[in-house]
């Protein structure tokens, strides 16, 4: 039997003007526009973003860019895995219409001196306590591709559960005329959620993952079921630290403002874990 033809890798473009002379023209021809954010290393859950930003929208735009600014000193931006042709073979099957790949220069150029300062869901205690200036970075290059494209709906990952609020917040607060829409984490068959950096695991320390999609899931049902939330979130984190994790957080947070919940007024809750498993740092949420 015959091999389907391979379908053509979308357009890439790397500087902001050849990017604002592609969306012109759509834009000329009314299409509605998407942009999925990435920094590339793309899996099953960045390929159901692009999945559901061509349910919301005629055009699809996803930028591969590995952001400097929003890591820290001791963190991995030169290891941060770059599957550069593999990654244009995923957006190609999965229908993307043009891939931004700026480098550094072109998003940082000489003399840039900008950079935004979020608060809010920003600074609760989560992982800007453990990453300082992350969300700072993260704030400033989504302003910039959000003025870049101009775009009418923006998927991220609920995985990244934080920067979702951050980014919400921001686009808010700057009235950038986007909607920022969270899409459902994709996980493995044993509950770990798909990251970039679930390469760096070894074995064992793939097999003691899951540990955390289990304790979110055990704690939640607790919650739910009127267990005081600090007793069940305790008997949580002993039970990650003792699957060989080092735990920066088990928290449970107003989902809206991520702030500590006030027992006075009722709101909607989301459970949120980070936490070290030899070299690599994994993060995961759950509603309540």
């Amino acid at each position: 039997m015959a091999k389907a033809a391979k379908k053509s890798q979308p357009r890439i473009v790397k500087t902001v003007k050849a990017l604002r002379e592609v969306l012109a023209d759509w834009r000329k021809r009314k299409a509605d526009i998407a942009l999925v954010p990435t920094m590339g290393a793309l899996h099953a859950g960045h390929v159901s973003l692009v999945a559901l930003a061509k349910k919301s929208a005629k055009k699809v735009v996803v930028s591969i860019f590995v952001n400097p600014t929003q890591f820290g000193p001791n963190e991995d931006f030169s290891r941060y895995p770059r599957t550069i042709e593999a990654d244009l073979d995923k957006l190609a099957d999965a229908g993307a219409d043009l891939v931004f790949m700026p480098d550094a220069k072109e998003i940082y150029p000489d003399g840039f001196a900008t950079m935004l300062k979020p608060a809010g869901p920003a600074a609760v205690g989560l992982d800007d306590k453990f990453r300082p200036g992350h969300f700072e970075g993260v704030a400033t290059v989504v302003a910039k591709l959000f003025t870049s494209v101009m775009p009418d709906i923006a998927i991220f990952g609920d995985k990244d559960y934080q920067q979702l609020q951050v980014i919400r917040t921001m686009a808010r607060d700057l009235h950038l005329p986007v909607k920022v829409v969270g899409a459902p984490i994709i996980r493995e068959k044993d509950g770990l959620a798909l990251s970039s950096r679930n390469v760096y695991l070894s074995p064992p320390e793939r097999a003691a993952a899951p540990v955390l999609h289990q304790v979110l899931k055990e704690s939640a049902k607790a919650i739910a079921g009127g267990g005081d939330p600090e007793a069940v979130l305790s008997r949580g984190r002993a039970k990650i630290m003792s699957a060989g994790f080092k735990l920066d957080y088990l928290e449970a947070r107003d989902a809206a403002t991520l702030a500590k919940p006030d027992p006075q007024r009722k709101a909607k809750l989301r459970l949120l874990v980070a936490a070290k498993i030899g070299k690599t740092r994994l993060i995961d949420n759950i509603a309540v």
